[in-house]
């Protein structure tokens, strides 16, 4: 079966990409400034309590030896133990702000991509009027702003200088639920959503103009069905596909460009967990959370081509 073949070959490109990820991660972590060991017990440390803590560590030993070490571990689903957390194994580190990132990034993902597409093909159907003017002034205002400037400024409209309704600061408080926390997710998701929302809505706008102006289109309009069912059945369909790429990087790019956002809020997510463990010089927590992170790029971008496979026939029929 080639379609299945070539998925096969999709998954196995994939493993090579995060593997080649893996050994760049490693690579440029060992390459930052300082010493973890340093870092651990502090500046007055004698030379021989640092030689003992490197060698406990494994820091003396060649970098290949322990990223052999490390890619072993990993297999096995072990992702170390953190250099600055009492000696305690990463993923209990990592693990609750794993989930609130997690959390964050679907929340966003809910709000952005259904928001993004209506937006798009609305002002598809409105090209060239004053709303779609005003949508692509707006759509390439906010695509020029960073995420942390788009922050900074809800933060000032909403929480400081014009209207004081949201808190500025994201401190979950860990032990109470999240629903009765809702309000802290606001200004986060928002930020998010704004950063993503400029290039889902002008890829769509473009991909659908580009469907409206087809001959079925065209045909299905002279055999007077009604516009609203002409878009729902044959012009996002259609419009779509091209689309979907574009979402899954831009997904992909919720879960990186969060740590901004995280960091901005006093989230605690793998935002404020991946600042520290470079100010400590966490290497193992440094590894997890760049693999983890290169894992969900690899993982959109793949379940991107196969979802454009399958909800396109002329692709699905090709490869049988």
């Amino acid at each position: 079966m080639p379609l299945a073949k070539h998925i096969l070959w999709r998954v196995i490109l994939g493993f090579i990409t995060l593997f080649f990820a893996s050994v760049l991660i490693f690579m440029m972590t060992n390459l930052l400034p300082g010493d973890p060991a340093r870092a651990i017990l502090g500046p007055r440390a004698t030379p021989e309590k640092l030689a003992i803590l490197r060698e406990e560590l494994g820091l003396d030993r060649p970098v290949a030896v322990r990223y052999a070490a490390w890619l072993g571990d990993i297999s096995h689903g072990d992702l170390g133990t953190s250099l600055a957390g009492m000696q305690q194994p990463v993923t209990k580190v990592i693990g609750r702000r794993l989930y609130n990132s997690f959390l964050l990034v679907v929340l966003a993902a809910f709000v952005s991509v259904p928001l993004s597409m209506g937006i798009g093909a609305y002002t598809a159907l409105k090209r060239d009027t004053k709303l779609d003017a005003t949508a692509t002034i707006a759509t390439l205002t906010l695509s020029a702003l960073p995420e942390f400037v788009i922050g900074i400024v809800l933060i000032l409209l909403l929480s400081t200088q014009v209207l004081h309704i949201l808190p500025p600061i994201s401190r979950l408080d860990p032990f109470a639920p999240y629903l009765g926390q809702l309000d802290l997710f606001i200004l986060p998701v928002m930020t998010l959503t704004l950063a993503v929302l400029p290039y889902i809505v002008r890829l769509l706008r473009a991909s659908t103009i580009e469907v409206l102006e087809s001959e079925y289109i065209s045909m299905a309009r002279l055999k007077g069905l009604p516009e609203p069912l002409v878009m729902r059945r044959h012009s996002l369909p259609n419009a779509v596909v091209p689309a979907i790429q574009g979402t899954a990087m831009q997904l992909a790019w919720l879960a990186g460009g969060i740590v901004v956002v995280e960091y901005l809020f006093a989230y605690p997510g793998i935002g404020s967990a991946l600042v520290d463990a470079v100010s400590n010089r966490d290497y193992p927590v440094i590894q997890a959370l760049s693999l983890i992170l290169a894992a969900t790029y690899v993982f959109l971008n793949l379940a991107a081509d196969i979802l454009t496979i399958l909800i396109t026939p002329r692709l699905r029929t090709g490869m049988r």
